[in-house]
């Protein structure tokens, strides 16, 4: 049997629209949760610091997000259609700190290793929570491109060059049902159907029913395609009509294509590709926010371990002193001493103790900073007036081997994510200028339709007619005078009907002749628009290939800036180690000589000035030791950091970070180095 084309038509149609609907069946949207890791345990009378963790591999460095994955739609199905027109939900923001904070917390001391500092940093620090929010945001972008639809950014819709018509990539179902009555007065009853024995004025009324429905897509070619399905039900009062009430279908598909401007993947898909680039460069955004606020809790914690052993110094000094005194005042009971010695030791002992204020306070500045980088809520009652005890010492410091600098340099140009950040926004600005060149061309479009129709509805038959003389219309001859016909006039005689039958009909007859392609109809067109001066297109593509000469700029004083940070980072690395070796040398030195002017006091060859003089001068060079440690640990966090490596080092990745928790590190073996100094100062596979 010969296959009617009407019906291979509909079944490529029916079979296309279930191609489209095939990659829609995504998973359903998880809602963004914030968990925290359960409770590590820790031994009876061991601090949280010191209690062992489960041993772990370094996890890869992956740009891989956490948590919601707004880069996926809610599926139309299975959701009977309901999900995808609803409001999508986000988690309300934790305000909070993390329960890891109550679990350092023993008799009101919170005790704290660098490592914990860190990860009670990515896991309350509200800077690291504000770039989650960020790179979502990014991720809604590129689920807006998918679409169709330019990228926007927070304040609104972004400025894009060469403005493309692009196809909106979602299918869209549009629905017409309709009804409506109207009635007229008729003026020419004989045009109007109702017969002309009519005297007066008489109306006509219609009754109309429409159903239509028409589906819409685009794709990254450049193409357009649409399919209608119009059905229209009407009735009359009108004996004129054929059919009534009569119901008319039509059937419509149509496509578009773009030959110039607006062919081809790249202009239709450009907000798409830029915005997944945007996506990425958020979370690189996000790994050097992270990396600057480990950066500041590494700082701020060395900084207090710096405070806390001041304090011992200076604690050391007054007990000295007040030994001093006493001595002092013991000798000059006995008379071997002058009042002016005991005088100068309770000098001495006032000076020792301002400094301790000093340290100490400086101690509680330290700690307030440093407990506001690793809480989300510094005032929450069990912080009210707890003590920051750190675990870590700076008594022990590795042995620093500076990398060669250009090895350090090419470390920093592949691993900075301010750098890999930049490259991308120069990978969207070559993107702009291909876009901008293609939007340079005239528009021409390619148009096609085919459609047919089918008409149906209720049909009045004559079946029987009667002829009746008509006594108005005498027959005449070519004279005018009437014939006659056995003496009498002959008439017309017209054929009245005596007997009507009702066909009844309606939709399927008019789907019966639209499905035979009874009434078909095609039609073919090629649409032009051709700008004379084109101005616009020219001062966008102009525009575009300028942007994109900046970012190169951009990109490479970018790379000295880190070449200089580099060098700066290493120079501070190599003094840092001069002076922790001066300073300790320095240390012993006054601490020998101070031990010898005692003993010389105490046998009267010296005098107590002396004493405190040397005492000051060990105390001065022990707060110098300290202060040089310190530097030395800073300089390691800025090298790290001028190389992109501060998360590696802490085998921290953006997962980690974008949910809210830090895979925990293998314990160390004791006596042997911590690898937070080993890969500060060593490249892997490098002695």
């Amino acid at each position: 049997m010969r296959k009617n084309p009407v019906y291979s038509l509909v079944v490529l149609t029916v079979s296309f629209l279930l191609a489209l609907g095939a990659p829609m069946g995504l998973g359903a949207q998880s809602q963004p949760q914030s968990q925290y890791p359960p409770p590590a345990q820790t031994a009876p009378g061991q601090t949280p610091s010191q209690a062992p963790a489960a041993a772990v591999q370094p996890p890869p460095k992956l740009l891989i997000p956490a948590g919601p994955d707004y880069t996926k739609d809610i599926p139309w199905f299975p959701h009977a259609g309901l999900r995808p027109y609803m409001p999508r939900q986000s988690a309300q923001p934790v305000i909070v700190n993390s329960p890891r904070i109550d679990q350092l917390i023993h008799d009101g001391k919170l005790y704290l290793s660098v490592n914990d500092a860190i990860q009670l940093a990515i896991e309350n620090n509200l800077d690291v929570e504000v770039q989650r929010y960020i790179t979502w945001i990014a991720d809604l972008n590129e689920l807006r491109a998918k679409s169709g639809s330019p990228i926007r950014s927070a304040q609104g819709f972004t400025s894009v060059l060469g403005a493309i018509a692009t196809p909106s990539f979602d299918p869209v179902v549009t629905t017409n049902l309709g009804w409506a009555r109207s009635s007229f007065p008729v003026n020419n009853p004989l045009t109007s159907g109702i017969g002309t024995s009519v005297s007066q004025l008489a109306t006509l009324t219609a009754n109309q029913a429409i159903a239509d429905f028409t589906f819409t897509k685009g794709f990254e070619t450049g193409t357009g395609f649409s399919l209608g399905f119009n059905n229209t039900r009407s009735s009359s009062t009108s004996a004129a009509v054929l059919f009534d009430p009569s119901v008319s279908s039509n059937l419509t598909i149509g496509f578009s294509q773009q030959l110039l401007n607006g062919f081809g993947f790249m202009p239709n898909t450009r907000y798409i590709i830029e915005a997944k680039n945007n996506s990425q460069a958020s979370r690189y955004g996000m790994e050097v926010a992270v990396i600057n606020d480990v950066a500041s809790v590494e700082n701020a914690y060395w900084n207090l371990v710096y405070a806390v052993e001041n304090v011992k110094v200076q604690q050391a000094a007054i007990t000295w002193a007040e030994k001093l005194v006493q001595d002092n005042e013991r000798q000059l009971q006995i008379g071997t001493l002058a009042q002016l010695d005991v005088v100068s030791a309770q000098s001495a002992l006032a000076t020792n103790q301002q400094n301790l204020i000093v340290a100490q306070t400086t101690e509680q500045q330290d700690e307030t900073v440093l407990l506001n980088l690793i809480t989300r809520n510094p005032m929450a009652a069990d912080l009210e007036s707890v003590q920051l005890i750190p675990t870590d010492t700076i008594n022990n410091l590795p042995n620093i081997d500076i990398i060669p600098f250009r090895d350090a340099v090419q470390e920093a140009w592949n691993d900075r994510p301010d750098l890999l950040e930049a490259q991308l926004t120069l990978k969207n600005d070559g993107i702009e200028v291909k876009a901008t060149r293609n939007a340079l061309l005239p528009v021409l479009t390619l148009t096609g339709q085919y459609g047919t129709q089918g008409l149906g509805g209720n049909q009045l038959l004559t079946t029987a007619l009667t002829p009746v003389a008509n006594t108005r219309s005498p027959i005449v001859n070519s004279s005018g005078q009437p014939i006659l016909v056995n003496g009498q006039e002959a008439f017309t005689v017209s054929q009245v009907p005596t007997s009507r039958s009702l066909l009844p009909g309606g939709l399927l007859d008019a789907f019966d002749r639209l499905w035979n392609n009874k009434f078909p109809s095609y039609s073919f067109g090629l649409n032009m628009t051709l700008p004379l001066r084109n101005r616009n297109a020219q001062a966008d593509s102009a525009q575009a290939q300028i942007q994109q000469r900046e970012a190169v700029v951009q990109i490479q004083e970018l790379k000295n800036n880190i070449s200089e940070a580099v060098k700066e980072a290493q120079i501070a690395m190599q003094q840092g180690v001069a002076r922790v070796q001066a300073a300790e040398k320095a240390t012993q030195l006054q601490q020998e000589t101070l031990n010898d002017e005692q003993k010389k006091f105490e046998l009267g060859v010296s005098t107590d000035f002396v004493v405190i003089q040397y005492e000051s001068n060990l105390l001065a060079a022990q707060g110098a030791e300290l202060q040089a440690k310190v530097g030395l640990l800073a300089a390691i966090v800025a090298f790290n950091q001028a190389l992109g490596r501060t998360l590696k080092v802490h085998n921290i990745t953006i997962a980690d970070a974008q949910g809210g928790h830090v895979t925990p590190r293998a314990p160390l073996i004791p006596g042997t180095p911590d690898p937070l100094f080993q890969k500060a100062a060593y490249r892997p596979g490098q002695n």
